[in-house]
């Protein structure tokens, strides 16, 4: 492992698994263009050369190096002090106290522990997007795909959602790019199937009765008719150049996913999200693949019907078969975050925060996703990491009396907490039982 006690902090991040599936992305220091080690920061503070070395890889990863220099394939043990000056430097400091805690109720040396706490005491932690590695060369690209202009399939699922679904509409209206189809699958009800003849576009209209998420997406991705599969959702908005964008970051990159990314209506992206990278998440709602994709890691998990994280299991699925994976900045979206409508009506719109007092959490299909890939220690870990915050409602987060309330509250709706955590893990037993609902697509 890059280091060790990213396990505390990301213990179900894509690359966990780096190592037990040979598809790691950290790319050897020693090996990274001398273009890109000039924007880098190394850092001679860590007791050995590994360690230096490897954060440099972490730094590479994280401020956006893409590249086809040959990873790591096998991590050297580091020292405990050299772990905490990494999460000093990347981790809020709440962060670092919670492994040293972590570490010390199971057993760990406690001076070793505290000593190397107090030690790197003076590491500062980076902002997230302090700098990164850039492009230059991105606005001068001619991209030869816009030029050969492959078929686009454009997939969006819809649940009583039509007021939001005609601003996007409208948006697809207005693309720059004119080779591609939209397959819109419509579960509402009432259903208006005239509500589509409004539009300019070339519309390929399924009607579903069954109120499905996975299974929407999964048919409109069979009966797609473009090389390529542009997914969306009904409250977004989208900028013109949306679909040129993600076809320009395939051909720039020599990628198979586009990954594109969201922000709030009235902000803007978010720093951490606002540059080229690998991509360390997938969402269905913006992204551009080929088809092929689907035929090497399969349709998206019915397992996670009505519930959370159909799309990041789909997005590790991807990341394991070693398909090059971007995110791109330039094709982001719009998250509208409509109050009705879509998953909030199927009641699992939260994957931590459950509707009912007594419903499991979190959602048992974020736990079928843990405990399927990263194991049941890696899982526990992370409801360790989740499931306390969770119990916070969102807007005590920046309110410090609310965070005090809160923490009473929390205490005292602890055995409802367990109960719900158990009744998910139950659950998602079931499902692992049951195996994956993954179906093939075949032309």
């Amino acid at each position: 492992m890059l280091f060790h006690f990213l396990r505390y902090l990301q213990p179900t991040h894509y690359f966990q698994l780096y190592l037990k599936h040979g598809a790691s992305v950290f790319p050897k220091a020693d090996l990274l263009p001398d273009e890109v080690v000039t924007q880098l920061k190394p850092d001679d503070r860590y007791e050995s050369a590994v360690a230096k070395a490897y954060d440099l890889s972490w730094q590479a990863i994280q401020c956006g190096f893409v590249g086809e220099v040959p990873a790591y394939t096998v991590f050297e043990a580091l020292s405990v002090r050299d772990n905490y000056h990494f999460i000093r430097k990347y981790f809020h400091p709440a962060w670092v106290l919670y492994v040293l805690l972590l570490r010390l109720i199971s057993f760990r040396n406690p001076f070793v522990e505290i000593r190397s706490w107090y030690a790197t005491r003076c590491i500062k932690q980076l902002q997230a997007g302090a700098y990164t590695v850039g492009y230059s060369n991105w606005d001068a690209y001619d991209s030869p795909m816009l030029e050969t202009c492959p078929k686009v399939s454009v997939v969006i699922p819809t649940l009583n959602r039509y007021h939001y679904l005609k601003a996007v509409l409208e948006d697809l209206e207005q693309q720059d790019y004119q080779n591609f189809e939209v397959i819109v699958v419509d579960q509402s009800t009432p259903f208006d199937a005239d509500f589509y003849k409004a539009f300019n576009l070339d519309i390929q209209l399924i009607r579903q009765e069954e109120k499905a998420l996975w299974l929407a997406r999964n048919t409109a991705i069979k009966r797609a008719k473009g090389t390529l599969i542009a997914l969306s959702e009904d409250d977004v908005r989208v900028q013109p150049d949306w679909i040129s964008n993600h076809l320009k970051c395939l051909d720039f990159f020599g990628a198979e996913v586009s990954a594109g990314v969201f922000y709030p209506a009235g902000k803007s992206i978010p720093k951490a999200r606002s540059f080229f990278a690998v991509a360390s998440q997938f969402a269905t709602g913006n992204a551009m693949l080929y088809k092929h994709v689907f035929k090497t890691v399969g349709l998206f998990d019915r397992q996670f019907e009505k519930q959370r994280m159909g799309d990041g299991e789909f997005g590790l699925r991807v990341y394991l078969s070693g398909i090059k994976s971007v995110s791109n900045p330039k094709a982001s979206c719009v998250d509208v975050k409509a109050g009705t409508g879509g998953l909030r009506e199927l009641g699992s719109w939260d994957a931590f925060r459950p509707s009912k007092f007594f419903a499991p959490r979190p959602i048992p299909s974020v736990l079928y996703f843990y405990r399927r890939y990263f194991g049941n220690a890696a899982a526990r870990l992370a409801l360790l990491r989740t499931v306390p915050l969770s119990i916070f409602p969102y807007q005590f987060k920046k309110h410090r009396p609310l965070l005090v309330v809160g923490a009473i509250i929390s205490v005292l709706i602890l055995p409802v907490v367990c109960f719900q955590v158990f009744s998910s893990w139950r659950l998602s037993s079931r499902k692992l039982k049951q195996g994956p609902l993954i179906e093939s697509l075949n032309d």
